[in-house]
């Protein structure tokens, strides 16, 4: 995964919307003097990231709640937000993009992987006719709040936040970035 190994050295990482662990597995085995804390708003989704990275006692922690919500005594090193920006209408993004970097040291990485609408051309339209779809399909199933994607890019750098790199997949459908917060940037709140 692009991005990855930007986390070399970050030794608390919290990961917003694990999902099923499949991150979490790679983050660990790639870096094992991390700790990882996991935040999963479902608890079917929790149980599943947990049997999967049951391997790793002692280096993850779980925890079942709303990430925009939920509070840690300590700062982390990199925050990873994966396919978990483009759930959120731009208010409540807002709001957690805000919580979220409270919770990051100084110095911190954020790893960004989320859908992306390109610029322009057919890569453009056929993100527009997909992202329409996936928002249709998920709020009827799941109760989506979204209707489509807000943008994340201001709201990182609104925060102290700059974007180091960044990797698109997918005919431009999906992105990879890695931003981080300079020491000395970050936003007053």
């Amino acid at each position: 995964m692009h991005g990855l190994d930007q986390l070399e050295g970050c030794r608390r990482i919290l990961s917003v919307g694990e999902g099923h662990g499949r991150f979490a597995e790679a983050c660990l085995q790639r870096h094992p003097a991390a700790e990882l804390t996991c935040v999963e708003a479902s608890p079917a989704m929790a149980r599943l990231g947990m049997e999967r990275t049951r391997h790793f006692p002692g280096r993850i922690r779980w925890e079942i709640a709303d990430a925009f919500a939920w509070d840690a005594a300590d700062h982390f090193d990199a925050i990873v937000t994966c396919f978990f920006l483009d759930c959120f209408p731009a208010p409540t993004l807002t709001r957690g993009v805000e919580h979220l970097s409270r919770l990051a040291a100084r110095d911190a990485v954020w790893l960004v992987v989320d859908f992306a609408v390109p610029a322009h051309g057919v890569a453009r339209l056929r993100a527009k006719a997909v992202h329409g779809l996936m928002y249709a399909f998920f709020r009827c199933t799941v109760g989506l709040p979204a209707r489509s994607l807000t943008p994340h890019d201001p709201l990182l750098a609104q925060h102290g936040f700059e974007r180091e790199s960044r990797r698109d997949f997918e005919w431009g459908l999906v992105t990879s970035e890695v931003w981080r917060r300079r020491a000395g940037r970050i936003a007053p709140g």
